[in-house]
């Protein structure tokens, strides 16, 4: 029981003009439908002016010798009074054949007595209606755009690089598809969706039972992805990168809400991309990340860099004011700038002595130690410049 393929990849209208006589009925998807709908019934479309030739067929019940058109980007479910009887994942035009004598007529080569009769007598026996129905829904296979999410107050992660906890208020889009047809209608879809009549399944729909539910669970699962992106041990991720790698970030969401509520595998449900599509931090990450930025600012051969200009600014101000006060605010004597004022070949002694003068006699280690750490607290230097100062002003 089930389908015969027919034609691959075969369209409505080519079916319609090359097979229009041989079919009793033709089931295509509906028209006017929206990019987001992921599940809705197939509707009959017959021939001979859209009038059929199956004019006996029973309501909700797919008739031998019937054709079902799958379009490219869609798979095809069939349900027989309520369960699963058959599935189609490839574009293509397919024969219905079925073992149900309702699905039998007179036109179905099944015989007089064998379709006929037996199927009279078996609808007498449940009061003239169709002891079973048989109904076909077409599940959307393609992404699923648009899918929206966002937090009213922040959420808080444990973040590796700040090496502290750090929150945001974020809203955002993710893309969706649908990876096993079979669990998503079995465990997702309400049973007002896979009856007759039903009405196209919109999971972007604000009436959507599911949306809500999906929207909640991702909104549940946002701290976590949030932290397994700056914590992955593999990556050097850090929260400012998280908005412009949209592939990184869709895959720690996808981590996250698997393992949270099994999208995956209880659902057929994945997450294939994830858009930040904005991120307001709380005012305690606005300052760690600020901070952040000024260390990266005066990472490596900078902060060297910043800390001769700094000294060479020093040595300027002393010049000016006559005197070495620039350098003794900053902490340091001209011993710990390691000699950046040479002196003049052949210059006079008085000038040697005038100049060592004005230095003071013995710098003191508390102030240069003092105004060292207050620079290296403020982001101005690395640890290894420090280290490298505390040796310098101890002397060793």
């Amino acid at each position: 029981m089930g389908f015969i393929q027919i034609a691959l990849g075969a369209g409505w209208d080519a079916l319609k003009s090359s097979f229009g006589d041989q079919f009793l009925d033709f089931l295509v998807p509906p028209t006017g439908l929206s990019d987001t709908a992921v599940l809705f019934p197939a509707v009959t479309q017959g021939t001979n002016a859209g009038r059929g030739q199956n004019t006996r067929g029973s309501e909700n019940i797919i008739t031998n010798g019937s054709v079902i058109v799958v379009p490219e980007g869609y798979g095809l479910l069939t349900f027989q009074d309520g369960a699963v009887s058959a599935v189609v994942a490839e574009a293509g035009a397919y024969r219905w054949d079925s073992e149900s004598q309702d699905s039998k007529s007179v036109f179905s080569g099944g015989g007089l007595l064998n379709s006929t009769f037996t199927t009279s007598w078996e609808r007498f026996k449940f009061g003239g209606r169709p002891m079973g129905q048989q109904l076909a829904f077409y599940v959307n296979l393609k992404e699923i755009p648009n899918n929206k999410f966002g937090t009213q107050s922040p959420i808080y992660w444990d973040d590796r690089y700040l090496n502290t906890q750090a929150g945001a208020i974020t809203r955002g889009t993710y893309v969706l598809e649908i990876a096993d047809p079979v669990l998503f209608v079995k465990t997702l879809v309400p049973a007002s969706y896979l009856s007759a009549g039903a009405r196209p399944f919109d999971i972007t729909e604000a009436t959507n039972p599911v949306s809500e539910q999906l929207f909640s669970e991702v909104v549940g699962s946002l701290a976590g992805a949030f932290s397994r992106y700056v914590n992955d041990p593999d990556k050097d991720h850090r929260i400012t990168r998280i908005q412009g790698d949209s592939v990184g970030f869709a895959k720690s969401l996808s981590e996250e809400v698997e393992k949270n509520y099994q999208w995956t595998t209880e659902r057929g449900l994945e997450i294939s991309s994830a858009t930040l599509v904005a991120i307001e931090y709380d005012a305690d990450t606005q300052a760690l990340l600020s901070d952040v930025r000024k260390a990266d600012a005066l990472s490596g051969g900078r902060a060297d860099t910043f800390l001769k200009q700094s000294v060479a600014r020093g040595v300027e101000n002393a010049g000016e004011t006559g005197g070495g006060t620039g350098l003794a605010m900053m902490g340091m004597g001209m011993g710990a700038i390691g000699g950046m004022v040479p002196q003049t070949p052949g210059a006079p002694a008085g000038m040697a002595a005038g100049a060592a003068a004005q230095q003071p006699a013995a710098p003191d280690p508390h102030a240069q130690l003092a105004s060292a750490k207050k620079m290296l607290d403020d982001g101005l230097i690395t640890q290894e410049d420090y280290d490298a100062l505390k040796k310098k002003a101890l002397g060793l």
